[in-house]
């Protein structure tokens, strides 16, 4: 994650109530974006999400749509964004100093969670991709080691006995794409080696420390480090398969066990700890996509309705509409 002070999107962080965490995600974080016109994407993470739209519908209520502020006002802004989303709201096409913005909306124990256990896998799939940081008050940078590492044994699995970089960093993107329903009809189908190739040196900095205690345990071997096209070797054996899975979070290693039986086992301060079973790196392999595919799928469903209802009906369609046609001209 890589910290810039964007002065612009300071200015606009004061018109609204204090956040506790804000990052800028997309594709406006690519090196060669001349295109001003796109939409600029934020994550504001808040301590009590009811109270800070409550303000903030005082303060900006043009940002809501208005059967929203009407009906209910933000308690229903956070029930809608809790019961039927993944706890988070956007607030979409909101014209500010000549940009436009959408902004989400999310708790920060939910966020912390999401970093830390993958329990929705949505803001925690956003965070493994490059993104600017403006507001940290909790240190939110450094807790998301914890995922980017979990992001890598989740890689690892997935690709063979040699690759390259750029296939490293293609895999950690597709994992929060694995099973979204978007990725049917309403996203680009080149999204994720066009975020790997614009923004080739950020996945370098953000990954790096991670890379370099997997080659300290001996898991990988780099033919030509530094170079982007340089081979990386990895051993596919159980024990290694093992120490992958174990680096999971524990809502995927959960649901692993369930599918392939536990083993009990002693951590290293002597208590006794559950372990997935791994008969084969396969089995492990496929049960782990299973997992992660359905998790994605649950997630992208539910926020794709929730965000229908937040928004409203036609800026809803103004967001669907453009989000195809993207799509349809990756597809042609």
């Amino acid at each position: 994650m890589k910290n810039v002070e964007d002065t612009g999107l300071m200015d606009f962080l004061k018109v609204l109530p204090p956040v506790e965490f804000c990052c800028m995600y997309g594709s406006t974080l690519h090196p060669n974006n001349h295109d001003k016109s796109k939409m600029v994407d934020l994550i504001l993470g808040v301590s009590d999400p009811q109270k800070w739209h409550e303000k903030n519908i005082q303060l900006n209520k043009d940002h809501y749509a208005s059967w929203m502020v009407y009906f209910g006002g933000g308690k229903l802004v956070t029930e809608v964004a809790d019961e039927i989303g993944v706890g988070v709201h956007f607030n979409p096409y909101v014209t500010w100093n000549k940009k436009m913005l959408k902004y989400g909306v999310v708790r920060m124990h939910d966020l912390i969670q999401d970093i830390l256990y993958w329990k929705t896998f949505y803001l925690s799939g956003r965070l493994q991709k490059p993104v600017n940081i403006l507001v940290d008050s909790l240190d939110v940078q450094q807790l998301n080691s914890v995922n980017l590492r979990s992001a890598v044994s989740a890689a690892l699995l997935l690709l063979p006995p040699e690759f390259t970089e750029v296939d490293l960093y293609a895999k950690i993107c597709s994992l929060s794409y694995m099973g979204d329903l978007r990725m049917l009809f309403a996203e680009d189908r080149d999204k994720v080696i066009s975020i790997v190739r614009g923004q080739f040196q950020l996945f370098q900095s953000m990954y790096q420390p991670s890379l370099e205690q997997y080659k300290a345990k001996e898991l990988l071997q780099f033919s030509s480090p530094g170079s982007h096209q340089a081979n990386i070797y990895q051993d596919c054996g159980l024990a290694a398969t093992e120490f992958l899975v174990s680096s999971l979070p524990t809502t995927v290693r959960n649901t692993m066990g369930i599918k392939l039986g536990e083993k009990r086992s002693l951590s290293g301060s002597g208590g006794v700890t559950n372990q997935v079973l791994i008969r084969s790196r396969k089995e492990a392999v496929d049960c782990m996509q299973g997992a992660l595919r359905r998790k994605v799928m649950v997630s992208s469903a539910r926020q794709a309705v929730s965000g229908l209802l937040a928004v409203g009906g036609v800026k809803a369609a103004k967001y669907l509409a453009s989000k195809m046609c993207k799509a349809w001209r990756s597809w042609r």
